[in-house]
């Protein structure tokens, strides 16, 4: 006699359930905790006037005093947001480069463009940044996801791939390029996706950088990028890059520039790990293809 399926129904569920148990090795006393936490420090991006708007707070003489942190918070992990032309792959290529010149290993995972011509574009980073190239250049791990579509289509894969390049060159800094290319054509999934990667990084106390990419539709300087929020909600922070064309005189005015100019913008969009400048900034993209954090629109 054929089994009823509303029965079947009714033995998965009845499989599935089980009594709620204690997980007690999850619970840590704050002081316990602190044991294994790591000293958050600066970590220098290579980008001109970026590190200087990240800092930490401290206790001296029963006064809170604001210390720069000269960089990104190290074991952070952040998303930089924008639409095309607005300077991510730039910004995350000087940072590579600003680690690989100073001894430290870098993983960069290239999602959109195959590791020969990505490299290429790094040696032209490093030329504008007045560095030597093949001095440091094996310092550069890259891991090709735009060749081959096993790391692209399945993070198993490449996290494994990513964890062994870890162990193997003693990396401490990872970036993608693009996040936003691993849930290409299925956004539903972008939550799920970035969260596996976050804890991922989390795991192996890597500081990170994950370029995600802006609909023309979303809102020029918010952290929204392809995937809904999934990406800025998740990670430890977001840098929104944006530009705009100056179309009316409010705009002009707004930005002290002249009609038919062309701005581009910075802000950052949250940090949980250090304090940061929360004002919009001007930044520019120099004729040697270098990214640069300038003044305040507010002029304070």
């Amino acid at each position: 006699m054929a089994e009823d399926p509303k029965y079947h129904h009714y033995k998965e569920f009845v499989s599935e359930y089980r009594e709620p148990k204690v997980v007690k090795e999850s619970i840590f006393t704050g002081s316990k905790a602190l044991e294994k936490a790591p000293k958050i420090h600066g970590v220098p991006t290579g980008v001109e006037g970026l590190d200087d708007l990240f800092f930490i707070v401290e206790v001296e003489d029963g006064k809170v005093v604001k210390k720069p942190l000269g960089g990104i918070p190290a074991y952070s992990v952040f998303n930089i947001t924008g639409v095309s032309d607005t300077g991510k792959s730039l910004m995350v290529e000087q940072f590579t480069v600003e680690q690989a010149r100073k001894g430290h290993p870098v993983a960069f995972i290239t999602v959109e463009s195959p590791a020969n011509f990505v490299i290429a574009s790094i040696k032209l980073r490093a030329a504008a940044m007045g560095y030597n190239f093949e001095d440091f250049e094996d310092n550069i791990i890259l891991i090709d996801a735009a060749s081959h579509s096993t790391l692209r289509e399945n993070i198993p894969d490449l996290l494994a791939t990513l964890a062994y390049a870890i162990k193997t060159y003693h990396v401490k800094y990872t970036v993608i390029d693009s996040v936003t290319g691993l849930f290409e054509n299925k956004e539903m999934m972008a939550r799920g996706i970035v969260r596996r990667l976050f804890n991922f990084m989390k795991k192996w106390y890597q500081t990170a950088l994950f370029v995600s990419q802006k609909r023309s539709g979303h809102e020029e300087l918010t952290a929204e990028a392809a995937g809904g929020y999934a990406v800025g909600h998740i990670v430890d922070g977001s840098m929104v890059l944006a530009k705009e064309l100056i179309d009316s005189s409010f705009k002009a005015k707004l930005y002290k520039r002249e009609i038919g100019d062309i701005v581009r913008l910075l802000r950052i969009d949250g940090c949980r790990m250090s304090g940061h400048d929360t004002r919009t900034h001007f930044m520019e993209i120099t004729d040697t293809g270098l990214v640069r954090v300038l003044e305040p629109v507010s002029g304070k």
